[in-house]
C-alpha cells in the first residue's frame, strides 16, 4: 500500500506542530506573567521595608529630641555652675571640671562632686523614666588624659589610666546605688553601665593637640534601642523573593 493510501482522511501533520507551538507559547506567556507578578511583589516589599525603616528613623529622631529637651529643661540653669554641658546629638551630659570630680590619680569622689551627684542623679533618672521603654543603656563613662607617671611608656600610661577610669566610673555607680531617691528605680539598675575608656577619646585643642584638662571628665550618655529596631526583621521576607 502506498504512503498516501496509509494516511487517514483529515490527518494534517503540520496542524500538530502548530498546536505544539501554541501550547509552548501559552506556557511562556504564563511564566512571563508569573515573573512579572513576582517582580512587582518584590518591588512592593522593598518599598514597604523602606517605609518601615523611614518610620523607625523618624520616630528615633523625634524621641531623641524629646529626651534632649527633657534634660535641657531640667538642667539648663545648673549646667553653667557645674561646668557641664549637654550634647544634643549624642544625648551626653558631660562634667568637665576635673578638679571638682576626683583628686589626681585617685578614684575617690570629691565632696564637691558628691554634692553635685546627689542633686543631679535623682533628677536625671526621673527625667529619663518616661522614656525607659526606648532606652537601651545609660552609660557612665570615665575619661582621662594620656598623662601618667614620668618615664612611663604610652602603653603603660594607657592601661594605668584604663584602670583608673574604670575605678572612677564604678565609684560613681556605687554612689548612685547608695542614694535613697534611686532605691526603687529598678529600671535604672537594669539599664545603667559603668565604662572606663582611659585616654581613647581625648579632647583636642584648637591646634589639634591634646587638652589634658578637658580630657579628664565624666559623662552620662543615653543609648536608645532604635538601632536594634532598624536591624530587627520587618516581617517582609524581601531577601527570599526571587
Amino acid at each position: 500500500m502506498s504512503t498516501l493510501s496509509q494516511r487517514r482522511p483529515g490527518h494534517h501533520p503540520h496542524h500538530e506542530g502548530d498546536s505544539h507551538w501554541l501550547v509552548v507559547s501559552d506556557l511562556m506567556a504564563s511564566l512571563m506573567m508569573i515573573f512579572l507578578f513576582l517582580a512587582l511583589l518584590h518591588m512592593v516589599q522593598i518599598e514597604r521595608a523602606h517605609e518601615v525603616e523611614t518610620e523607625v528613623r523618624t520616630s528615633a529622631a523625634e524621641l531623641r529630641q524629646a529626651i534632649y529637651h527633657a534634660l535641657e529643661d531640667e538642667f539648663v540653669d545648673d549646667l553653667p555652675r557645674w561646668n557641664a554641658e549637654l550634647e544634643r546629638d549624642t544625648l551626653t551630659l558631660r562634667f568637665r571640671e576635673p578638679d571638682v570630680l576626683f583628686d589626681r590619680s585617685s578614684s575617690r569622689i570629691k565632696p564637691e562632686f558628691e554634692a553635685i551627684l546627689s542633686d543631679f542623679l535623682p533628677r536625671y533618672v526621673a527625667r529619663l523614666r518616661p522614656f525607659s521603654t526606648v532606652i537601651r543603656e545609660i552609660r557612665i563613662e570615665g575619661h582621662t588624659s594620656s598623662e601618667w607617671a614620668p618615664g612611663s611608656s604610652p602603653l603603660e600610661a594607657y592601661f594605668a589610666n584604663m584602670e583608673l577610669s574604670q575605678k572612677r566610673t564604678r565609684a560613681v555607680l556605687r554612689f548612685a546605688y547608695g542614694l535613697e531617691a534611686l532605691r526603687y528605680e529598678q529600671w535604672f539598675r537594669y539599664r545603667v553601665a559603668a565604662v572606663g575608656l582611659s585616654s581613647s577619646r581625648l579632647v583636642l585643642d584648637a591646634t589639634g593637640h591634646e587638652d589634658p584638662i578637658a580630657s579628664r571628665r565624666v559623662e552620662f550618655s543615653v543609648l536608645t534601642n532604635f538601632e536594634d529596631r532598624l536591624l530587627a526583621p520587618t516581617g517582609l521576607n524581601v531577601a527570599a523573593t526571587p
